[in-house]
């Protein structure tokens, strides 16, 4: 026999059995109880506090900290026939009021409301005359102030326990180390709430990394795979995501700038952009993304290295939403890390916040630079042991060779002592392969001992060997100068022939475009199914532009491709579809079927 729980994910939300812990939690938290959920981007976090506030009486209160996400997440609602509104600074005076009469008179099954609202005076007054079925706290990784995203209003949260104690509160992220884990339960009282960890694995995400060699080319080489599909590529300037952009215009793509330095309106126009058109492509710093709903995101590429492993993961998660194949693509070099540990050094941070943020970039470094998995290697950051080799990264799929490198990693230390110890790579490349450059010979560089000593290998890999002594700490950046590079303490014993250095062989860059050319991912609909699909998304966009809401909203791609494959003759076949929940039905079937029959 069906449960409540059951009914109302099919009547409502078109779906016939829940996913992973969806079951467990929504019981527990319908049952009256507290829950911290820990569950990947795109693992159905929402449906968690969706169908508990449909099942208990009063309205749910969701806190969410970005304007996009709640509005998305609203009309997704609407469109599945819930009584949904949100309250932020985009409505005026009237239609705020509206959404408060509307919630005093118990007319809504969610509120969407942002931290520093929900925190005044005059909505925690309308909150005390009003009939509260759960409090939802998304994205809870906010209220870390060690994490990537800090929002101090979250702190205040724990007012919520402190003034309704019987109501059930239930926080959710999908972004979490196990210290961030601790703090969230910690800083929202939650540590007596049973805590379900799912899995932090997107198994239908390919994670690629490849060294700087000509950047734009090798953007250009990755997205070739992804024309006419949306992506996200981030960099790490204002000016490089401008530039970025309008290279990619100059190749024929639809790509749009995404920065805090561009007016509000420009923002919010291309977001919208992002949102509702197919096949746009958003350049932009980390600005962008957090509560970006849009599910068919099928890459998300990085031209420059990210500050951290918990940085990397959300961004990269912000592909494949739909559990549809997608790719993560980071491209990084030296002078990445070069940029970001003089921003660590130089910015007025305590020490004991560098201190933290110099551990998590050489965390991030160590995975670009491993040859293991690159799943085991991310997994294991959040406290997850993957048990084997993914099949479904780059070091899986093209692995890459390790070679001993203990002789030139004692030519490049000697060169950095001999040289005083204050200069880049570009100039210690240029001693060692015995450039006649004016530099060279301004410093008398040309009379070293280590000079012209490393003909044997060409410039490439000598940024391949300064980088991994980088990142193996047997050279530091001088953050406070200009970059130059000097010995650590560790470095002493390799000069000494005491150690061994091992290091990974680069692959060429013909090699990484073939390898990763071998394999298209995106949604994959077969051939004979193609045409009907592709009218169905031409339906779904005349309803979106009718109706000004994002094409997802109305319907994802794996619920056209279902249709299409399917081919449902009457109302009763399409209503079994995943995802066509009785609103929709409703609404929807009869042109769905209309497209179907012409179709043939």
């Amino acid at each position: 026999m069906s449960s409540p729980a059951h009914a109302v994910l099919r009547r409502v939300f078109g779906f016939d059995d829940f996913r992973g812990p969806q079951q467990a939690i929504v019981e527990h938290v319908a049952a009256g109880h507290d829950a911290l959920v820990l569950m990947p981007t795109g693992g159905g976090k929402s449906l968690c506090y969706q169908v508990p506030a449909l099942l208990r009486e009063g309205t749910a209160v969701v806190v969410s900290p970005l304007i996009a996400l709640m509005q998305d997440q609203v009309e997704a609602l609407r469109q599945a026939g819930v009584r949904a509104e949100f309250l932020n600074s985009t409505l005026d005076a009237e239609n705020a009021q509206r959404v408060e009469r509307a919630l005093l008179a118990g007319e809504l099954d969610l509120l969407y409301v942002a931290p520093e609202r929900l925190l005044t005076g005059r909505f925690l007054s309308l909150l005390d005359r009003s009939a509260i079925a759960l409090f939802a706290i998304d994205e809870a990784h906010c209220v870390s102030q060690w994490g990537h995203d800090f929002r101090p209003e979250y702190r205040q949260l724990t007012v919520l326990h402190e003034r309704w104690p019987e109501v059930p509160r239930i926080a959710l992220t999908a972004t979490a180390d196990p210290p961030t884990q601790r703090e969230i339960a910690e800083r929202l009282d939650l540590t007596q709430a049973r805590h379900f960890v799912s899995s932090f694995d997107r198994p239908n995400i390919r994670y690629t990394v490849v060294q700087k060699d000509n950047a734009k080319r090798q953007l250009l080489d990755f997205i070739g795979r992804h024309r006419d599909e949306a992506g996200i590529v981030y960099a790490m300037s204002r000016r490089k995501v401008e530039e970025t952009a309008e290279f990619l215009c100059a190749q024929g793509y639809h790509a749009l700038p995404y920065h805090a330095g561009l007016p509000a309106e420009v923002r919010a126009a291309n977001q919208r952009r992002f949102l509702r058109e197919d096949g746009i492509v958003m350049c932009a710093t980390i600005a962008f993304g957090m509560g970006i709903d849009k599910p068919d995101v099928r890459f998300v590429a990085h031209v420059d290295l990210p500050k951290s492993m918990e940085g990397y993961y959300q961004e990269t998660g912000r592909a494949g939403r739909d559990g549809e194949a997608s790719e993560a693509w980071l491209c990084y070099g030296l002078g990445d890390v070069v940029l970001l540990k003089q921003m660590i050094e130089q910015g007025e941070a305590a020490e004991e916040r560098k201190r933290l943020e110099r551990a998590k970039l050489d965390h991030l470094l160590g995975y670009c630079e491993s040859m293991q998995c690159r799943r085991q290697v991310l997994l294991a950051g959040f406290g997850e042991t993957y048990p084997q080799a993914c099949g479904n990264c780059d070091n899986c799929l093209t692995p890459a060779a390790a070679w001993d490198a203990t002789v030139p990693a004692q030519k490049a230390l000697s060169c950095v002592y001999r040289s005083g110890q204050r200069f880049g790579v570009g100039h210690l490349i240029d001693i060692l392969r015995g450039s006649d450059g004016e530099k060279v010979r301004q410093f008398g560089h040309d009379q070293l001992s280590t000079y012209g000593i490393g003909r044997d290998l060409d410039a490439r890999t000598w940024r391949s060997v300064f980088r991994q002594l980088v990142a193996a700490h047997l050279l530091e950046v001088d953050s406070e100068g200009h970059g130059g590079l000097r010995l650590t303490d560790a470095s002493r014993q390799v000069l000494k022939g005491g150690r061994t250095v091992m290091m990974r062989r680069d692959q060429a860059p013909a090699r990484e475009r073939e390898a990763r050319s071998a394999q298209r991912t995106g949604l994959s609909v077969p051939a004979q199914d193609l045409g009907l699909f592709n009218a169905l998304r031409g339906l779904r966009a005349e309803l979106a532009r009718e109706q000004n809401v994002p094409a997802f909203v109305i319907f994802h791609d794996s619920t056209l491709r279902n249709i299409a494959e399917q081919r449902p003759e009457d109302m009763d076949t399409l209503a079994r579809v995943g995802g066509i929940g009785g609103s929709k039905l409703a609404r929807y079937g009869e042109r769905l079927l209309e497209i179907v029959r012409e179709q043939g």
